[in-house]
């Protein structure tokens, strides 16, 4: 029997040089996917904003990350590089001639930045900081999403973030195909629009402005820190901070939310992959 294929897996860091939890958790759920399903990877990470660098097309799967500051372009060349990536991946898949096609995952930052990219709707900054676990809500079409399967409605996810994704374009949205998955959590008491929490760009590229690949017992060791938890009960509260704790220590929260979407994206992308690999 011919061995399977390596998947080749291109990791974008967003992050500008600072550190941050995401990257870590990123990495590990490739190598808990890579051990789990016996499966053979090539990784490879682009540092894009510090480095001015993205992955070819020579990958299989992309997963890009979150990272700090504004989602609006500012002319620099890393945001030109990006903007060509994000299309050369749309467009490839949509040749009819190319059987295998490349899986995206953006998230948070990246996120944004496609939405800015494709005028999917209004990039703007919050009024205030959005900081801490969240419930996030399907819409109808996301019943049937098979990167939510196994999770409640609504299901629970780390937030963080300045910048928000409002207003959403429908018509824009009907042309390209793609279709709003999740919003943010409702607040009947506040006059203001719910943001858009996750995407279906196409049966290829997802994206959520949430991060589905938080790991519950990494953060709650980074949150007990003194330093870190001084930090966060100055700038939000104690209660918030509790609040934070005791929802990482639930395992149908965060813990569930790390072990159901990145996982499902890459053993789905896995198989759509390796089935259509040469004989």
């Amino acid at each position: 029997m011919t061995p399977l294929k390596k998947l080749r897996i291109a990791i974008l860091d967003m992050n500008n040089g600072f550190q941050n939890e995401g990257m870590r958790c990123i990495k590990k759920l490739v190598n808990d996917f890579a051990i789990e399903e016996a499966q053979g990877i090539e990784c490879e990470t682009f540092d894009v904003r510090q480095n001015n660098v993205v992955p070819d097309l020579s990958f299989d799967i992309y997963i890009s990350s979150g990272g700090p500051g504004s989602p609006k372009p500012e002319g620099l060349p890393w945001e030109k590089k990006f903007f060509q990536f994000l299309d050369s991946i749309y467009k490839y898949n949509r040749n009819p001639q190319k059987r295998t096609k490349k899986h995206l995952f953006l998230i948070c930052h990246s996120f944004q930045l496609a939405c800015v990219h494709w005028e999917i709707g209004h990039v703007c900054k919050r009024r205030k900081n959005s900081f801490g676990i969240f419930p996030i809500h399907k819409t109808r079409l996301a019943m049937r999403e098979p990167f939510f399967e196994g999770l409640q409605d609504p299901f629970w996810a780390v937030d963080s973030r300045d910048y928000q994704v409002i207003e959403p374009d429908t018509l824009l949205l009907e042309q390209m195909g793609a279709k709003i998955m999740g919003m943010e959590k409702i607040r009947p008491h506040v006059p203001l629009e719910r943001a858009v929490m996750a995407i279906r760009f196409s049966n290829e590229i997802f994206g959520t402005q949430f991060h589905p690949e938080a790991d519950a017992e990494g953060m709650l060791r980074h949150f007990q820190k003194d330093e870190k938890k001084e930090v966060i009960i100055k700038n939000y509260g104690e209660e918030r901070y509790f609040e934070m704790i005791a929802h990482l220590n639930d395992p149908e929260k965060i813990l569930l939310t790390e072990n159901t979407i990145l996982p499902n994206f890459l053993k789905i992308a896995a198989r759509r992959v390796l089935e259509l690999q040469p004989a």
